[in-house]
């Protein structure tokens, strides 16, 4: 790696990585395997450690420190976790020193209080500039501006093209970019927008170290962008009206006149996977994953926008690395003279 790349911004001096690009905290899917590969490629990863137990939190940080020495964070969303548990969840990241917390949904002043006083770097996901008002105001140190675009649990409605230069206009904290970003053009387009660097989802979980099951990357690999669905038919799991950016399948299909507007209760729990032991739902959150067995065709597949550029399974370090080449080839071929070229 050169001394300082032209893509390092001062998120990057703030979290300890090399390039701005954020491997985000998928839940199931970003385990130690694939955040100590990008940690290792450069890049700052997070685990995705909604809902889980503290022990399996205490499991993958250790992992994930047998891998590498680099600092990565922990993704936790309040708003879809028990309160009794997600207080187990926050005792096992202090007591592991964790690097940062990730949080997501409403923002909750008193938690992002609690993770800075425990020392953690504090990153908040907001979907609206309100809340990336009041995510700042709450001291976090980093706000994910998340587009419409983007995959998985989507808390706004405005694309990341409009929204991220009016997060990053209003806010004084580093500011990334989430939804529709997943390649060096996309950073440099993010970094122009105002942004100091990148958070994605889907372009990790088409990777070999994801922990996404193989029908799952196989899904995204194959889909045009325009196959993804807006809905929250995915509901059990989450509070009602909580909206996710799956692919089609069988559950959308169903649903396509009546994608919006459900809650978890009103859905029947019929169990069509397994989970070492645990049932898995249709119409709940869970995606497939590497350790279920059963018909992974109507779990959520989740997926952003971005899956259209997503042509191969890949190592994730390849990935990153790839990104900050492409995005300081485009930084180079934008400082060319025009018509310095051929």
């Amino acid at each position: 790696m050169p001394e300082r790349s032209p893509i390092r911004t001062a998120v990057c001096d703030l979290l300890g990585c090399d390039y701005p690009i954020v491997q985000a905290g998928m839940g199931g899917v970003a385990r130690s395997e694939l955040v100590a590969a990008v940690l290792n490629a450069g890049g700052y990863g997070i685990l995705g450690m909604v809902r889980e137990s503290p022990e399996l939190i205490r499991r993958e940080v250790a992992a994930v420190r047998a891998r590498t020495d680099r600092p990565f964070g922990v993704n936790l969303i309040p708003y879809g976790t028990d309160p009794a548990l997600l207080e187990e969840e926050l005792a096992a990241c202090f007591e592991a020193r964790v690097h940062s917390l990730c949080f997501f949904w409403e923002v909750r002043p008193d938690l992002v209080a609690r993770a800075r006083q425990a020392g953690c770097l504090v990153l908040y996901q907001v979907g609206t500039l309100a809340d990336a008002r009041a995510a700042e105001r709450a001291g976090a140190d980093v706000v994910i501006c998340q587009g419409v675009e983007a995959g998985g649990h989507v808390h706004g409605t405005v694309s990341s093209l409009v929204l991220l230069p009016q997060v990053a206009r209003a806010v004084t904290v580093p500011v990334l970019g989430s939804g529709g970003f997943g390649s060096g053009a996309g950073l440099v387009a993010a970094l122009a927008l105002g942004a100091q660097g990148i958070h994605c989802g889907t372009a990790f979980l088409a990777t070999e170290e994801s922990f996404a099951h193989d029908f799952h990357k196989r899904r995204v690999v194959e889909a045009a962008s325009d196959e993804t669905v807006y809905s929250d038919v995915f509901a059990i799991n989450w509070p009602p009206r909580s909206p996710v950016r799956t692919l089609r399948n069988s559950v959308t299909e169903a649903y396509a006149d009546n994608l919006l507007g459900h809650g978890p209760d009103e859905f029947p729990r019929e169990a069509i996977a397994e989970e070492e032991g645990r049932p898995v739902y249709r119409f709940s959150t869970d995606s497939p994953l590497r350790n279920m067995t059963g018909d992974f065709e109507p779990l959520a597949p989740f997926a952003g926008q971005i899956c259209g550029l997503i042509e191969s399974v890949r190592p994730a370090g390849e990935v990153v690395r790839a990104m900050a080449a492409e995005a300081e080839a485009v930084l180079a071929r934008l400082r060319e003279p025009v018509g310095a070229a051929g």
